[in-house]
């Protein structure tokens, strides 16, 4: 599953919201993911900025307060996501938010790192039923071991690996750990992507990832916390071709003889025998400096072989660059 996640993307503004919808709907991804915050219930006036970014919001809590969505607009995103043919996943960062998310249909729940230890909040997502999707980003092992136990009268529980920086630089990818959580928990394992361009997620997929996951934008220059984390929605579409395509390949099954097999005119063609590079005579004691291999196999001996001719007479003189065959040498 390939989701894109619109978060805070839209800044609070429904029109551009939904125009993300169509705009990602258009580049092949499987899901849209949102954040459903609710200021009162998640937050304080105590919480402090991550950085003064906004030119609007004088705290943190303003800022969250204006990127609520209320029950009806929660409604019509859901509508929305269905009639393009898009799954609605959302993360809440409140019990409140998970009722409001249930009130509203969202079909499978995403919880972010900040919220692995959250066991109140796990605790209500899990008794929704409900797949879940759980990022690991700040967390330790020890930390999904909990989660996940948790979680497991859940639907479905998937784990995703992620670095929690932003934008995330390719030595902190890890994309090792993929191979960890799968052989850790044996559940689907996916890669959370925060490096704001294409490779990570085409990497991730060549190392297993069943899920991706990357913030979306229209601009990297436009206003917001993730935007320069983000990867361009003209760039998505080229991020879901490449992923499909590492896809293909890996289910191909291909067996390294049997494809060799299947080349074999090729081989010859561009597969070369054994020649001189110059005029010998009748008598000459054959050596590695007399030798070239030329165009195509199969018109005389195999280059593989020259070590069995080096050293050996010719039985017959050679113009240059005529293919040497068996024929040719003396083997007494």
């Amino acid at each position: 599953m390939i989701i894109a996640e619109i978060a805070q993307a839209h800044d609070g503004s429904i029109g551009i919201l939904h125009s993300y919808i169509d705009a990602l709907a258009a580049t092949g991804v499987d899901a849209v993911k949102f954040q459903t915050h609710i200021a009162e219930a998640e937050s304080s006036e105590f919480e402090t900025f991550r950085i003064p970014f906004s030119y609007v919001d004088k705290t943190r809590f303003d800022y969250w307060n204006r990127m609520e969505l209320t029950v009806a607009q929660w409604k019509e995103v859901k509508s929305h996501c269905d009639s393009v043919g898009l799954k609605f996943i959302s993360s809440p960062f409140s019990c409140k938010a998970v009722d409001v998310l249930e009130e509203a249909g969202v079909s499978t729940y995403k919880i972010g790192s900040g919220e692995v230890t959250n066991h109140l909040l796990l605790q209500k997502i899990a008794a929704t039923g409900k797949p879940v999707i759980l990022s690991s980003g700040m967390s330790t092992l020890e930390d999904l071991d909990a989660a996940i136990d948790m979680l497991r009268s859940a639907a479905s529980v998937a784990v995703l690996q992620c670095t929690t920086a932003y934008p995330t630089q390719p030595h902190q990818w890890g994309l090792q750990i993929i191979n960890t959580l799968k052989n850790r928990y044996n559940i689907p394992v996916g890669f959370s992507d925060h490096s704001g361009d294409i490779y990570a997620c085409i990497a991730a997929t060549a190392l297993g990832a069943e899920i991706l996951e990357f913030h979306a934008v229209f601009d990297k220059r436009m206003f917001g916390p993730d935007a320069k984390a983000s990867i361009e929605i003209d760039d998505i579409k080229r991020l879901v071709e490449g992923v499909k395509q590492v896809r293909d390949s890996l289910s191909a099954g291909i067996e390294k003889n049997a494809q060799a097999e299947g080349l074999k005119d090729l081989k010859q063609l561009f597969g070369k025998s054994l020649s001189v590079n110059k005029p010998l005579p009748e008598g000459h004691i054959v050596s590695f400096e007399d030798l070239e291999a030329k165009k195509p196999a199969g018109k005389g001996i195999e280059p593989a072989h020259y070590k069995s001719i080096i050293g050996r007479q010719l039985k017959q003189a050679k113009t240059q660059w005529s293919f040497l065959q068996h024929e040719d040498i003396s083997y007494e």
